[in-house]
Order: C-alpha cells, then structure tokens, then sequence
C-alpha cells in the first residue's frame, strides 16, 4: 500500500531523512520508532503530502504521490494526531463527522450526526456525548474521540501519531486494544510513530527502527527482541549505553 524509495529531506543544512526505503504491505500495522528528532514525524508528512521530500519516490497503491489529485488523495487518509487536535469550538459530534461535513466527502447534516454517534460507539462513548464540546472531556475520552473522527470516513490508511502519549498505563491499553480491534475490523493500513514499547507489542505486525533519518532495521513485531541490531536492543530496553547518544 504503501512505499518509499530513497526518500531524501532537508531543511537547510540539516538532513532529516537520508535515504528511507520502507515498504508496508495492504491491511498491515507498521510501526515506526525511534527517538526525538529522527525524522518519525517528517516521514508521515512527506507521505501526506504536506512536506514535499527532496529525493526519492513515495508510491499509494503503487502510483506516485505526488501525481495524484489532493482530494481524492487525503479522501484515502485518517489520522489520530498527537495532542488530539480536536476543534474547541465544535461539539464532540462536529468534530467526528468533520469530514463528512464539507468537501468532496460531505453528507447531509443528520447522516453525518448518526455517523458520528455510530463511530463514537464503537469507541466506547455513549451518544450522551455527541453535545459535548472537547474542554468537557478527560484526555482518554478525547483521545478516543480522535480516534472516531480518524475512522469517519473509512479510511484505507490510518496514521496515528504518538498515540498513548499523555495517558495513564490503563488508558494507555484501552486506546492500543481500540486500536488494534478497529485496524483489524476495517481491514486498513496502519502507520503508528511512538515512544512507547506497550505500544508497539500491541499494535504492530512490523516494526521499523528510524535512526539519524535511515531505517536501521525493519521486520515482524515477533522478531524485534532477538533481532542482533544494536540501535534497536538500545532503544527498546532504554538503554543510556549504546551507538544512540543521549542528549545530557
């Protein structure tokens, strides 16, 4: 589904992505780790189309990217970001059905309301939320609402951006399982970036290890422990001792 060829980024003289090849194959969970400032982040962007790479192919569905009209193109999208980014001024169920509201996806109002409530329910909230606005929300709830509006339009591609960062170890498993469960039943393609080792056990079919804007070492979920890649046993034990350097 998706693939990157020799992807190149760089914002003045610092090289973020420096050549990243990564293939993820239709209905797989990949997960990319890796520290602060790897280039994690920028990857998802220049998939989106929202950073424009320098070099290298980025293919959906085996077409270029970057030839392919934007609308349809972002239609294939959703995505949890990190901080929920959810509109204060929009009620939980405005914010859910965002896209089907306007553009080239949009319904009528009260199909998207029933939408809305539908996928608020498959997340576990109750409809008695749908009125609500985002600042009446704890941070799992509004996580999860992210989650909803990521599924609106049933999406082929999925990218979630860090996302248990912020929630207590419970809530944490409540969104990875929500997660898994959902990326499972739509049969759709997972991208996730996260710190979080919980995580990645939970989630992930592959892993993909980004280090100084290359991937280090890439393979199933089941593998990553005896995997022999010093960069990779670094970072999943949280080792300081390593080839990654901690900023002191």
């Amino acid at each position: 589904m998706i693939e990157m060829k020799g992807v190149t980024k760089a914002f003045g003289p610092k090289e973020v992505l420096r050549g990243i090849d990564l293939t993820v194959g239709t209905g797989e969970s990949m997960v990319i780790i890796g520290g602060s400032g790897t280039g994690k982040s920028v990857t998802i962007k220049c998939i989106l189309g929202l950073i424009h790479p320098d070099g290298g192919k980025i293919l959906l569905d085996g077409k270029d990217v970057e030839k392919e009209p934007r609308d349809a193109f972002l239609a294939r999208f959703g995505m949890l970001f990190q901080g929920g980014a959810l509109f204060d001024s929009l009620t939980v169920w405005q914010n859910v059905a965002f896209r089907l509201l306007r553009g080239s996806l949009k319904r009528p109002r009260a199909e998207a309301r029933d939408i809305a409530i539908e996928k608020l329910r498959r997340v576990g909230l109750t409809p008695d939320v749908a009125d609500l606005y985002p600042a009446e929300l704890s941070g799992g709830m509004q996580k999860r609402v992210g989650l909803a509006r990521a599924i609106a339009a049933e999406p082929e591609v999925i990218f979630f951006d860090e996302p248990t960062t912020g929630l207590d170890p419970i809530m944490s498993g409540v969104i990875n399982d929500l997660i898994r469960e959902i990326v499972v039943e739509m049969g759709a393609t997972a991208m996730t970036i996260t710190h979080d080792m919980t995580s990645v056990r939970a989630i992930a079919d592959k892993v993909a290890m980004l280090h100084a804007g290359k991937i280090r070492w890439t393979g199933p979920v089941g593998e990553m422990d005896a995997c022999g890649d010093p960069y990779v046993e670094q970072f999943i034990n949280g080792r300081a001792e390593g080839p990654i350097e901690a900023v002191r």
